[in-house]
């Protein structure tokens, strides 16, 4: 596998899409059979999420990584849930710095970097749909309060995702799944 190549392979887009459409599919399923928005199937659909997203950037070692897949999620969120047209610019933009952070700190090789890579890509995604719903929610205030602790409680299953999804991949690893 030559890691020099500029373009795609067939096998790389495959697996971003897969893994876009898989956290996809088991944050709904979650949130489904969870109950909806109570804290447990919050928390437990962050973690998934998170740890897939971590054994997708530890699978296709290659810049760009982040940002196609915050593409592809960004669009089938808004074609499945008629929602995050608002969010789409900043979380592509998160992505954007998330592979530059990768790759400054050392490249998708060094675990570090892909740790803060996507620590700092959930923080700032976070961070940014809070500040677009505090522009839609500021005439109730109350509301955005709730939605604060909404996104405060995900964000504590994100966190928590890092490190499963490190567990995961170097299980995965050890499996000859992910080559590395």
């Amino acid at each position: 596998m030559n890691k020099n190549k500029k373009y795609w392979e067939s096998w790389e887009i495959v697996s971003i899409g897969t893994f876009a459409a898989l956290i996809r599919i088991s944050s709904f399923l979650i949130s489904v059979t969870g109950g909806g928005m109570n804290p447990i199937s919050m928390i437990l659909k962050n973690i998934v999420a998170t740890s897939f997203l971590v054994i997708l950037l530890c699978r296709v070692r290659k810049y760009g990584v982040f940002s196609l897949f915050v593409i592809i999620n960004s669009i089938m969120t808004i074609m499945m849930m008629g929602r995050g047209v608002m969010n789409a610019p900043m979380a592509f933009l998160a992505g954007l710095a998330g592979d530059r952070i990768i790759v400054m700190l050392g490249g998708y090789e060094k675990t570090k970097a892909v740790i803060t890579g996507v620590a700092f890509y959930e923080t700032v995604s976070r961070i940014a749909s809070m500040g677009i719903g505090y522009l839609f929610m500021r005439e109730n205030i109350n509301l955005f309060y709730f939605a604060l602790v909404a996104v405060a409680i995900g964000y504590f299953g994100c966190i928590i995702g890092i490190f499963t999804g490190l567990y995961f991949s170097k299980e995965l690893k050890h499996a000859g799944i992910i080559r590395s």
